[in-house]
Formats: structure tokens, C-alpha cells, sequence
């Protein structure tokens, strides 16, 4: 279950959490990257409670978790409790879904939660800046825009730095190696309107792709789509 469309007016946010002796690389990894990877809290190593949902808990209240062994997916469970450990540092990043609301009242249409859908994903031939043992490349999310709407996407967008901010392409998905529209690598597949445009923002799914790629031994992450939602106002998160 998507939460795109769930929470109007509150942040969402993606989860990673990852053993302490890879947080250092991982927090790094963040500032280094911060268009995909904006973060928003770290939790200290064990703790399960972030300011930002204070009577939630980490490992329950997303929909849905991944499992992470080696860079090797091998659970999807909807309650992480039992793949918990003490000595995991949770960070929670910036995600796109904040924004949507801030997208529909400048009058930009959102094709995936009119569909009721999860939003297309992409993992990108963009690679991101490696810190330490984390390497790999840029997931994008992708929303089909109203051509005569781009420019106003970009600027809503552009004011929430924090929740991946202004798009980082629009038009030819071939600029950033996805070859096919049609075929998200996560996410679903959604059906344009005439006149609509891909557009791609930097997506918080990209710490998955990192740990494929450099495969520490254990993780923790959402579901893509399926997000942590937090108490927090989602304007909140612009700027001027």
C-alpha cells in the first residue's frame, strides 16, 4: 500500500537502518549526496523513536520494511521488530510524497495518486558521490506532468530543498540512462495524459541502490512508496 496521497498537509518520510559501524559512511554518504539523500533526523544506535512521530516507532510504523543481507533483499515484512538489533542507527531522509501537496494547490495534477498508484521509479545511470564503503547510483522518481505546468513543478518544488527539491531532468528519460518510461525499476507504471511530460526528482529509494551495490552486511529500509509518515507540517519544509 502506497502511501502517495495518504497524508496531505504531513512529511513523509524514507528510512534506512543500518549497523553503527556503517552509519559514519552512511552519514557521509548523505552529505555528500544530499539531493537524494536529505536528512531530516538520525536516531541514536538502538533507538526506535524519532522526534519527528513521537508515538510511533521505527520498526512498526511504516506499511511495509525490506530486509537487507550482504545486498541481497531477502524479507519484505510489514513489522521489522524481529529483524531488529541494537546496534542499528536510523536515519530518516527527505521524500517527495511531502511536496505533493504543495503540487495540487498550484493546480499540477498527480497522475499516480489520481490513479491510485505508487510513483514510478528509476534507478539512473547517474552515479552519486561514494563516502567510504557506500557506493552507487542515483534513483529518480517520476511524475507525468502537464508540459505547460513544468515550470511551476519546478519552482513549488525547488522551495523544499529538504524533500529532494527542484527536478533534476524533464523530457528524455534517455539523459539519465532510463530506457524505457514504461518499465519503472520500483514503483508502478503510470499512464500519461496527452500533453504530459516525465519529469524526475531525486528520490530517497536511493540508499537501496547504494546497498546493493556495496552490500554491508545487514540493513533495514521501507518499502518504496510505502513511507514513514511523521507528524510534521509538511510546510515545514520550505524555504523563503
Amino acid at each position: 500500500m502506497t502511501t502517495a496521497g495518504k497524508a496531505p498537509g504531513q512529511a513523509q518520510a524514507n528510512l534506512i537502518a543500518i549497523p553503527k559501524d556503517w552509519a559514519y559512511d552512511f552519514l557521509l554518504f548523505t552529505h555528500r549526496n544530499p539531493k537524494p539523500c536529505p536528512v531530516l533526523d538520525v536516531l541514536d544506535a538502538g533507538e526506535t523513536v524519532s522526534a519527528l512521530k513521537q508515538d510511533a516507532d521505527v520498526r512498526t510504523h511504516a506499511p511495509r520494511y525490506r530486509i537487507w543481507e550482504n545486498g541481497e533483499l531477502v524479507a519484505e515484512p510489514e513489522n521489522a521488530t524481529e529483524y531488529w538489533r541494537d546496534d542499528l542507527v536510523t536515519f530518516l531522509i527527505g521524500c517527495s510524497f511531502t511536496f505533493e501537496t504543495a503540487l495540487e494547490s498550484a493546480g499540477v495534477p498527480l497522475r499516480h495518486v489520481d490513479q491510485k498508484k505508487n510513483v514510478s521509479m528509476f534507478v539512473t545511470d547517474i552515479q552519486c558521490r561514494p563516502a567510504g564503503r557506500l557506493h552507487g547510483p542515483m534513483v529518480v522518481s517520476m511524475r507525468w506532468i502537464p508540459e505547460s505546468l513544468v515550470d511551476i513543478a519546478h519552482k513549488v518544488t525547488a522551495l523544499m530543498p529538504s524533500v529532494h527539491g527542484a527536478p533534476v531532468g524533464a523530457g528524455d528519460p534517455r539523459m539519465l540512462g532510463i530506457e524505457n518510461i514504461h518499465e519503472p525499476d520500483f514503483g508502478d507504471a503510470i499512464t500519461p495524459e496527452p500533453g504530459d511530460v516525465p519529469v524526475f526528482w531525486a528520490c530517497g529509494v536511493t540508499p537501496q541502490a547504494v546497498l546493493m551495490k556495496s552490500k554491508p552486511p545487514f540493513a533495514i529500509t521501507h518499502a518504496p512508496g510505502q513511507m514513514f509518515v511523521t507528524d510534521m507540517p509538511d510546510f515545514a519544509y520550505r524555504v523563503g
